[in-house]
């Protein structure tokens, strides 16, 4: 099985290789099979990748807006016709059920470029009045744009990064994770299809030297980075030391809070989407189940019952609900997860460890109750499907304990009390919530997260304010009064 690109890299509007980089091995993780490689940009790409987006930025800007539009709209489009088939890439890129893929991945991604299309002709200033005179805004695009994305939902981010950033008339090179290097390429090769001038949107291939050598650029104007606090730190101190815009994403920790009225079917749907789809591995994700102590029995049965029912397999068979993990260190990691909360004396409902499959990086969905706030899976991010069931008694007590924690990701909560949902939210330390549902992103609202989970939000017109800059300009209309 193979899914070797045309090159490695797309640079100023056709496919660029260039061996001298390091190779990077793209392996399907269903199989454990090396199913392409690809080159390390070495320095003489990231210099091409730059100036051509420094080059073709300033016409695209001083295009109207709905020329622009109409572009991503027409890449929208190619997206949705090739939906099959970006589907089993992203499958075989990152091991995720067809079915995900189908329907998750590229749709939002899709969904995203369509959706900004629509704002940017929007997009305008103020004028404001100030008697004889007055002032006028203009939202002006920032120039270049950097975006750095993740493993976990490879192509969506692209996609979420490049529609805001392309529809305000900035330009973009994109360095995805070399975990799953292949959608972006894809992408990239699609904007040209669908008429966007060469240069606007470049992919460079690489690990953390590559994003260095690409945040620290002085042509660049804002960073957008999906991925995990310790590397959030690094990129976040490189940024600030060129005084750049940045939009960051981080890791999450979230808690879903269930009161005893809830209907239990739908807290349990939600907190199993909520911690075992893409195999657990998304970082808004309701790692924290606080369930009130008078439902506790009947929630973990029915999750018991449930989880049972998760069909593990072939990622490419569209019956398959769950698929592997990205990569066997990430198996590693959560197997040892796993481990530790046993060893610390959670009580494993099920799962529990490695699934009983022939190849690839597969462990079972696995629910621990009677989990302790100091313990390590309800402290740190796991990013399997492992769910951590917590209980409680009142409303006051498990606020302050959702609180307790550095990340302010997402949160949800369910309960027959819309007053109490609302009061509840409102005092959650966190960026993203739902009420009654949860891990539903609309390209419409905007997402990101509070604390050590980011700064920033991606979607929803809040995007605009981070891919544009205020120029503010004062109209004099009388004669100038100086007292000199």
């Amino acid at each position: 099985m193979k899914a070797q690109p045309k090159a490695s890299h797309f640079v100023d509007g056709v496919y660029v290789e260039d061996k001298a980089g390091a190779a990077i091995e793209v392996i399907y993780p269903a199989t454990g099979e090396v199913i392409a490689v690809v080159h390390e940009a070495t320095a003489d790409v990231v210099e091409r990748a730059l100036s051509s987006a420094r080059r073709a930025q300033g016409a695209w800007a001083a295009m109207k807006p709905v020329e622009r539009a109409r572009i991503l709209r027409r890449a929208a489009e190619i997206i949705r016709d090739r939906g099959d088939a970006l589907a089993r890439l992203e499958t075989l890129d990152t091991g995720k059920p067809i079915q995900e893929t189908l329907v998750a991945d590229w749709p939002s991604g899709a969904d995203s470029l369509e959706w900004f299309a629509g704002l940017a002709p929007t997009v305008t200033g103020e004028t404001v009045p100030l008697g004889r005179d007055f002032v006028y805004t203009i939202r002006e695009p920032l120039g270049v744009c950097v975006g750095i994305g993740a493993w976990n939902y490879p192509s969506q981010i692209a996609c979420w990064k490049a529609a805001p950033a392309l529809s305000l008339g900035n330009a973009m090179v994109f360095k995805p994770s070399e975990v799953t290097p292949l959608g972006a390429l894809q992408l990239a090769e699609i904007f040209i299809e669908a008429g966007l001038p060469p240069g606007l949107f470049n992919v460079v291939q690489g690990r953390g030297a590559v994003g260095a050598a690409l945040v620290t650029d002085p042509r660049v104007a804002k960073v957008s980075l999906t991925g995990s606090v310790p590397t959030g730190r690094r990129v976040y101190a490189a940024a600030a030391d060129g005084v750049k815009a940045v939009t960051m994403e981080l890791g999450g920790k979230s808690p879903l809070i269930v009161f005893d009225d809830a209907s239990v079917e739908d807290a349990v749907g939600a907190a199993m989407l909520g911690n075992f789809y893409s195999a657990g591995q998304v970082c808004s994700n309701g790692t924290r189940v606080f369930v009130q102590k008078g439902i506790k029995a009947r929630f973990l049965e029915r999750l018991a019952a449930r989880t049972a029912g998760i069909v593990l397999g072939d990622p490419l068979d569209a019956s398959t609900q769950m698929g592997p993990l990205v990569s066997a260190a990430q198996m590693d990691k959560v197997l040892g997860y796993m481990a530790t909360a046993k060893a610390e004396g959670a009580r494993l409902i099920c799962g529990g460890g490695r699934a009983a499959l022939n190849t690839g990086f597969y462990v079972q969905p696995t629910v621990f109750a009677d989990v302790t706030d100091g313990m390590t899976i309800a402290r740190e991010e796991v990013f399997g499907p492992v769910m951590a069931v917590l209980d409680f008694e009142t409303e006051e007590e498990v606020v302050a304990r959702a609180n307790d924690t550095e990340f302010g990701l997402a949160a949800g909560v369910f309960t027959a009390d819309l007053t109490r949902a609302h009061r509840v939210i409102g005092q959650l330390e966190a960026g993203t919530c739902w009420i009654n549902a949860y891990n539903l992103t609309p390209v419409e609202g905007p997402f990101g997260g509070a604390k050590m989970s980011g700064v920033g939000r991606e979607n929803g017109r809040a995007a605009v304010e981070h891919y544009t800059q205020v120029k503010s300009v004062y109209v004099g209309m009388g004669p100038v009064d100086a007292p000199y």
